[in-house]
């Protein structure tokens, strides 16, 4: 007998669990996968493609930044759409969306085609993060907490195996690869996810505050922009297009905190952003990320130029971090109802910032390979520890607007992983030795993470499900 599938008519916070949600965790958790390793699979192939389409170096590098751009700008979008008007509709959007945006990626003929389409799939990836999770919610019911909790530690490791996966398809076939498979697996999800993925009640009709998303749209790509202007441009921070890019986010976001003080339906309620649950958790993911994301994306860049490691194996050093973090998340994830919030998140920051602390220092006794491997595992049980505590941090108080929630956590972490690497990568190239000056890159990220500790301790706690 096949399954049928079914409309849930239960209100968020109900609490029994439905009958396929494993079914559909798995489907979503395909999307996310797919999504992460875009995020990190085009790195191998810049010089392939920068070759094959005779494409000028920052062109090449912004097929990068435009798909961590578009997820940013999407996340918060993506999360309240899902929210107003079904989870599974904007879904299942966002799976054609990326599927078809692969697709044209694969067939393009020259660089600027290819950043617009990965711009195309950048839009589809970043919506799947928000709704995906109001989906896991909404199936999983009592056991909301440990699926969410489970669901959001795979995009990390997608993370880890794009840049593996995307150097064995550029050696054994071609860069256009790398976007082609994503077509029928992207075809799978789609069938799978309108079988199985049954549709959310939308919450109360209500006419969508196009004005606050401009606004907030407009926000997040001026800012974005001028960070990775740093990067992209070797500029420096009195350079005119990143100053006139940061004026011009100033004044967006103050028009975009006064007009959703004023709305009567704003399109992210203020309360998202401020006061002692979510403010407080919006902090710690901007900076979270700045720590964690730039050090994951400079971490091979640092075996390479300090010790000499070559290129594939400085890759599969972040396989360490991978292997530490599954180890740990899964316990953690079931841990959260009697530690609550607080203690996993302050004893993974500190885990996390004494890996690199470790990293930053010269190897004793060991090759480098083994130092930075043994370092690698260290931040990944920290990240195990943290990630899902920090993911369910804030939820418990708005379970109503779960997608929303989830769109900006991943908005301020991603800012933060591009904020860090654009500064970071600024540096480095006025140093006359990258290598030691990416060692004290490594020391303030752990710095960073030292500071969030006194911020978790204002962070509501919760103990048992919600």
């Amino acid at each position: 007998m096949t399954a049928t599938p079914r409309t849930s008519t239960a209100p968020p916070d109900a609490d029994e669990p439905l009958p396929h949600r494993r079914i559909v965790f798995g489907i979503v958790s395909i999307a996310l996968l797919m999504a992460s390793i875009d995020q990190t699979i085009v790195a191998t192939a810049l010089t392939a493609i920068q070759h094959d389409l005779d494409a000028p170096l920052n062109w090449s590098g912004w097929t990068i930044t435009i798909y961590a751009l578009g997820q940013i700008l999407v996340m918060p979008v993506a999360g309240r759409l899902g929210d107003q008007f079904g989870r599974k509709r904007i879904f299942l959007g966002a799976a054609v969306l990326f599927t078809l945006a692969s697709l044209a990626c694969s067939l393009v003929d020259n660089i600027y085609l290819l950043v617009v389409f990965r711009a195309l799939q950048a839009i589809g990836g970043g919506a799947f993060m928000p709704t995906a999770t109001g989906i896991v919610a909404e199936q999983f019911g009592r056991d909301r907490d440990r699926a969410v909790g489970m669901f959001t530690s795979i995009f990390p490791i997608g993370g880890v195996l794009g840049p593996i996966i995307g150097g064995v398809i550029v050696t054994y076939w071609s860069w256009r690869e790398i976007f082609l498979v994503n077509v029928p697996a992207g075809l799978l999800l789609i069938l799978l996810a309108a079988r199985f993925i049954p549709r959310s009640t939308p919450a109360k009709a209500a006419r969508i505050d196009l004005v606050g998303a401009a606004l907030l749209a407009l926000t997040i790509l001026t800012g974005m922009y001028g960070i990775t202007s740093l990067g992209s441009r070797d500029a420096g921070p009195l350079d005119p297009v990143f100053l006139t890019a940061e004026v011009l986010a100033l004044v967006f976001g103050f028009l975009f905190v006064r007009h959703a003080n004023r709305a009567a339906s704003p399109f992210i309620p203020v309360r998202l952003l401020r006061g002692r649950g979510f403010g407080v958790m919006n902090a710690i993911n901007l900076l979270y990320g700045a720590a964690v994301l730039g050090f994951g994306a400079l971490f091979p860049l640092y075996a390479e130029a300090r010790y000499g490691i070559q290129p594939l194996q400085a890759g599969t050093l972040l396989t360490a971090r991978a292997v530490g973090m599954i180890c740990v998340a899964g316990l953690a994830v079931f841990a959260l109802r009697r530690t609550g919030y607080r203690a996993p998140m302050i004893g993974g920051f500190l885990l996390v910032a004494a890996g690199m602390t470790v990293m930053a220092i010269a190897p004793h006794g060991l090759t480098p390979y083994a130092w930075l491997a043994i370092a690698a595992g260290i931040t990944g049980i920290g990240m195990g520890l943290s990630i899902p505590a920090s993911n369910n941090a804030s939820l418990q108080l708005a379970p109503d607007q779960i997608s929303a929630i989830a769109g900006l956590r991943g908005m301020f972490r991603q800012s933060g992983g591009i904020i860090a690497v654009s500064v970071t990568t600024t540096l480095l190239s006025h140093s006359a030795n990258p290598g030691i000056a990416q060692a004290h890159s490594f020391v303030v990220f752990a710095a960073v993470l030292l500071l969030i500790v006194p911020f978790t301790l204002l962070v509501p706690d919760h103990r048992g499900s919600w």
